[in-house]
């Protein structure tokens, strides 16, 4: 297993056990680097806590997440709630804070995290397709079709997963990694180590997903109906232009599914071609960033920028030449675009 997905794989579980293939003395060096990540994790952790403004707060919270037995100061409960409370808080705070709830008392998503996120940000078609699907789930038909007409009316869709990658690699610098936790075969050096960190933990972003599944149900079961086919032709190109792959996705089936128009769905299916190119080789050029220091850099400094998922990933492809454009877009892609974050996680 190479460097980047031992270190991304610690983020997951913390000291994990090593492939069986590695040879003793190589599950013995990995099993240290392990144990000296997850202490630099904590470190990290510690040293950002104290900070008052809530970017810090936030990259903090999200590196603590994965960790277990936290001193009740430093853990994702702990500085999620300050982030919340501190200066320039906004809607991504609010987002991450869905999940600081009670799974097993059924008290998912965060019921005053979802209420500030429909006061601050109701012009964000995320929120309103997260309530969607909490209303499909519970058979509040009537509730979610207005969420449905609510998400299509907003002026975006943002998963706020471009600000949560701006909070870890504006953060993860804070220390340098310890030569332990430095894999001595990588060239990236710390380098590699902040990039496995930043998108390991990006790839487990602590936030539900809105309910595109849901979503999508009630536009094809709506098809015949001529308000709801509008309606849902408006989300679509809301999504189109969304933040996330997944959420360009789904306004591509939309469109390629609802359109009259036969150019408006070949197009469609041209653009989820481009899609595909584009998350994949996003996907295979953020593999190689632990092993290729300038790319971790780069990388890095892009996610530090802020933005969105999708304009870093463009970004981050036309800085090294690849074309956005795929041979062959015509083609269609497939039914399901997974995100890069998540993608370049194990």
């Amino acid at each position: 297993m190479r460097a980047r997905q031992r270190l991304a794989l610690v983020l997951l579980i913390g000291l994990a056990g090593i492939p069986l293939a590695a040879s003793a003395a190589k599950e013995t060096a990995a099993q240290s680097r392990s144990r000296a990540l997850v202490a630099f994790q904590r470190d990290l952790v510690s040293v950002l806590a104290p900070r008052a403004d809530a970017l810090p707060l936030l990259g903090a919270a999200l590196l603590a997440r994965p960790l277990s037995g936290q001193p009740p100061p430093t853990t994702f409960h702990a500085l999620i709630g300050r982030a919340a409370q501190a200066d320039g808080a906004g809607p991504a705070v609010q987002w991450v804070r869905l999940v600081d709830c009670d799974a097993r008392a059924e008290a998912c998503p965060n019921a005053s995290a979802l209420g500030a996120l429909t006061a601050q940000a109701g012009d964000n078609a995320a929120v309103w397709l997260l309530k969607l699907g909490l209303d499909s789930a519970n058979e509040r038909g009537a509730q979610a079709r207005e969420d449905l007409r609510r998400a299509a009316a907003a002026k975006a869709y943002d998963d706020y997963t471009g600000i949560a990658l701006q909070a870890l690699a504006s953060t993860v610098g804070t220390l340098p990694p310890p030569p332990a936790a430095v894999d001595p075969a990588s060239p990236a050096g710390p380098w590699g180590v902040q990039v496995v960190m930043v998108f390991g933990v990006g790839g487990l972003l602590p936030a539900p997903q809105p309910g595109m599944q849901a979503a999508a149900r009630l536009c094809a079961d709506g098809k015949d109906d001529a308000a709801t086919r509008q309606t849902c032709l408006q989300l679509a190109h809301v999504l189109e232009w969304g933040s996330s792959p997944l959420a360009r996705s789904l306004g591509l089936h939309l469109r390629e599914t609802l359109a009259d128009d036969p150019e408006a769905r070949a197009s469609a299916r041209s653009d989820m071609g481009n899609l595909a190119w584009q998350v994949r080789n996003f996907a295979e050029l953020s593999a190689r960033a632990a092993d290729d220091k300038a790319l971790a850099q780069h990388l890095l400094a892009l996610a530090r920028r802020g933005g969105t998922e999708m304009s870093l990933m463009l970004a981050a492809l036309r800085d090294k030449g690849i074309p956005t454009d795929a041979p062959g877009a015509d083609q269609a892609a497939g039914p399901e675009v997974s995100s890069p974050v998540r993608a370049i996680s194990p």
